[in-house]
């Protein structure tokens, strides 16, 4: 019998009865020397996925159309890396997902420099490998190309919000992470939160996430990056949906990552994001810079101390001279109800900005934060949930708004 794709013709003789799967539209083979581990890891998939023994055994019966190679534990070596690898720079409508005895950085840093989209430890969970499956399948254009990313061509790209603060403490990573909460659990589509505060980024501390993989490993896999890759690379924030890509870890990783290398991962992000929120250190560098270009949005925190709007003044004018549009400006004013003798309104004669949202002092806030659970979950009735979620509204009205015309 034969592998399908879809409507192609057939892609590989096999002795095992085959079908497409039911909806998939792709081809699928299992690849691993071990004949009970292949064909478990067939049965995981269904009855289309065709188990072959090697990958050697598995380019002699290509004839060109996309197929998606499950490699198995036993291609996690050296060896299969390496056979892996000059499979797929041979073979561009074949792409790979790998499975692994032992999920390290190092082995993952080798299957992505091999061409492998995805890598799963073992024992691999069902639905786990099958979504991985999907996600490759979706990187298959009509042609039987793979393409660089899950959006369509011509789709709309999603929408940049950069959250930025020209001093530490104004609370801008508390804002950035509860308004990426508020848009992931509005959106229909997925909403990234980036941390590019590569020094010392808290985004999964505030959102008690473990993460696996950080910006530095994209920047690491940046000449073979596509959608599929960094989606993988990925955290999920599981009670809003919210998908997170970490701050390296190491801050002496910092160094590694350029301006150039941040707004390409999310020109990548925003072809199949809705929004994407990226969270920034308290100080103006090349790589704030270079976000901040590629922003749809500026939402520039500021705390009710004079230190702070001395600095965001003077922020406001660096942003001025490098010729960025006032209109992609947003004022937030944090603590705004804080008894320090400054109200909202001598703030907003200072920057000569109108403050476009007003969030309140409050307990809840720090105690959010002590249990990384966002304020707008942790305390959705309090006046900071509030104003974050009518903070959400100026996006999302605006995104429709846009969208109609």
């Amino acid at each position: 019998m034969s592998l399908y794709v879809g409507d192609h013709e057939p892609a590989i003789d096999t002795r095992t009865a085959i079908r497409p799967g039911r909806g998939l539209g792709a081809a699928v083979a299992v690849v691993d020397i071990d004949q009970a581990v292949r064909n478990r890891l067939a049965m995981q998939l269904g009855d289309f996925a065709v188990p072959v023994s090697s990958i050697d055994v598995l380019r002699e019966r290509l004839t060109g159309i996309p197929l998606v190679a499950v490699l198995g534990p036993s291609c996690a070596t050296p060896d299969g890396l390496a056979a892996a690898e000059k499979l797929l720079g041979d073979r561009p409508e074949v792409a790979a997902i790998l499975i692994t005895p032992e999920l390290s950085s190092e082995v993952f840093r080798q299957a992505m420099r091999a061409g492998v989209r995805d890598v799963l430890p073992a024992p691999v969970d069902t639905s786990q490998l099958g979504e991985a499956v999907r996600g490759v399948v979706e990187t298959f254009g009509a042609t039987g190309a793979t393409t660089a990313s899950f959006g369509e061509a011509g789709a709309e790209l999603g929408r940049v919000l950069t959250v930025f603060s020209t001093k530490g403490g104004a609370g801008k990573s508390t804002i950035a992470a509860n308004l990426a909460v508020v848009l992931a659990r509005r959106s229909d589509g997925p909403v990234v939160l980036v941390d590019a505060d590569l020094q010392f980024g808290d985004a999964a501390v505030m959102l008690k996430l473990v993460p696996q993989h950080t910006v530095i490993d994209a920047v690491e896999s940046i000449d073979r990056l596509d959608s599929v890759l960094l989606r993988s690379l990925l955290v999920e924030h599981e009670p809003s949906g919210l998908l997170v890509l970490p701050a390296p870890l190491d801050p002496a990783f910092a160094d590694q990552i350029s301006a150039d290398d941040m707004v390409r991962i999310v020109e990548m992000l925003r072809t199949f994001a809705s929004y994407v929120v990226i969270d920034t250190p308290g100080h103006f560098n090349d790589v704030v810079l270079g976000l901040i270009e590629e922003s749809d949005d500026v939402v520039l925190v500021t705390g009710m101390d004079i230190p702070n709007i001395k600095n965001v003044k003077i922020g406001m004018h660096t942003l001025r001279q490098l010729d960025t549009p006032m209109s992609k400006l947003h004022l937030v004013l944090n603590r705004a109800n804080s008894k320090v003798k400054l109200d909202a309104g001598d703030v907003e004669r200072t920057l000569q900005v109108k403050a476009e949202s007003l969030i309140p002092s409050d307990i809840v806030v720090p105690q959010s934060v002590n249990k990384g659970t966002p304020v707008v979950l942790d305390a959705p009735r309090s006046g900071v949930a509030k104003a974050i979620e009518q903070l959400a509204d100026l996006f999302v009205k605006d995104l429709k708004e846009r969208r109609r015309s």
